[in-house]
């Protein structure tokens, strides 16, 4: 398929700013993917669309303070943006950078937040200029024990307005840091709301991916096929995998909070096990498997979900994986024309934009049942 196919037009005034508060009062636009039947509610009704014996699998990664500041030894300003740590110890990082001259040998004396001084932070020396541009970055010390004296929580560069509390880029659920983007799709949970879904009979479970900057990128490749999907950690506990297990055999659905639990949940029913997750033949007998390590999975139009029954996502960025994960979604639908997964996709957010709905990040949901 050509990436083109999963452009769109979307005016800067879209993209939200500001979260929505209470966090679930954000709107929901519920697609049903077997009619393409839309409907227009707030997130605080979701629980309507879910069922005693449902159960929701959200992502509980938390967003590390990956953005330092510090000066090189002329004086120029320096931003390090941690990517992804490369070595055990958490003393060498791959990097986005920003200032001028930094190439191999030069020298950062980080910068520690006015909030919280430290004497003697680490320095960070570059070590090689790596072929995507970003940098191999080595501290003086593991730079981890120092990131909430030294970084702050990054917001997406589509984000320029926000100045309120950094927590609210978090889920009120995330534990294990490590991403250094968030979840979004968790974001319009509230403790409230937790309770009264568990009340009514909805379970609940968390799996781990930490978020990586690539699962936000667009795709550059010309076509769909040839883009070399990223690479991130990502965890299923072996009890999780049992609940999720024994909740199909029960008769319940799987519902995916996020594109990163859905990643994470497929990886646990295709990539774990073996299994080809474009061969539609197959059938693993059982829906899940506990796994910890990396995945690379690209999910996209033709290949067949295993482990996700229902999806609750926001609205993603043109020809971005993410797009194409939904896509592929909504054509679980339509075996015979992998297309149609697009275009309903793709329809629907159109009457988003006409009803006024709100992108990215901080902006408003979807289900798709």
């Amino acid at each position: 398929m050509r990436t083109a196919l999963f452009d769109y037009d979307l005016p800067s005034s879209f993209i939200a700013q500001q979260p929505a508060e209470p966090r679930d009062s954000s709107r929901l636009l519920v697609l049903r993917r077997a009619t393409g039947a839309i409907e227009h509610r707030r997130f605080s009704d979701i629980g309507d669309y879910l069922a005693a014996g449902d159960l929701l699998v959200a992502n509980d990664s938390r967003v590390i303070p990956a953005r330092l500041h510090g000066h090189k030894s002329t004086g120029g300003a320096v931003e390090i943006f941690l990517l992804r740590q490369q070595d055990e110890s958490g003393a060498e990082w791959e990097c986005l950078v920003r200032g001028r001259g930094l190439v191999e040998g030069s020298e950062v004396v980080l910068t520690p937040n006015t909030q919280y001084p430290i004497s003697n932070p680490p320095r960070a020396t570059i070590v090689a200029v790596l072929p995507s541009g970003s940098r191999l970055v080595s501290f003086s010390a593991p730079v981890r024990p120092y990131l909430h004296e030294l970084g702050e929580i990054p917001l997406p560069p589509y984000i320029t307005e926000y100045a309120g509390d950094s927590e609210r880029y978090q889920t009120i659920y995330s534990r294990p840091e490590g991403s250094v983007a968030a979840p979004t799709a968790g974001l319009h949970f509230t403790p409230e709301l937790l309770l009264a879904l568990r009340e009514k009979g909805v379970g609940w479970e968390t799996v781990t991916l930490h978020v990586g900057l690539d699962t936000f990128r667009p795709v550059t490749a010309e076509e769909v096929e040839a883009h070399a999907i990223h690479t991130e950690w990502a965890g299923l506990s072996v009890q999780t995998a049992r609940h999720i297990n024994e909740v199909t055999l029960a008769g319940g659905r799987i519902v995916a909070v996020g594109t990163t639990s859905a990643r994470t949940l497929e990886w646990g029913g295709t990539g774990s096990q073996g299994i080809d997750p474009y061969d539609t033949n197959a059938c693993p007998w059982q829906r899940v498997a506990a796994f910890e390590g990396a995945i690379n999975l690209f999910i996209r139009p033709g290949y067949r979900y295993r482990a996700v029954d229902a999806l609750i996502t926001n609205f993603h960025l043109p020809r971005s994986s993410l797009l194409m994960l939904v896509s592929a979604f909504v054509a679980q639908t339509y075996p015979a024309d992998p297309d149609g997964g697009r275009r309903i996709l793709l329809e629907s957010y159109a009457i988003a934009k006409a009803e006024g709905y709100r992108f990215f990040s901080f902006g408003d949901a979807m289900l798709i049942l």
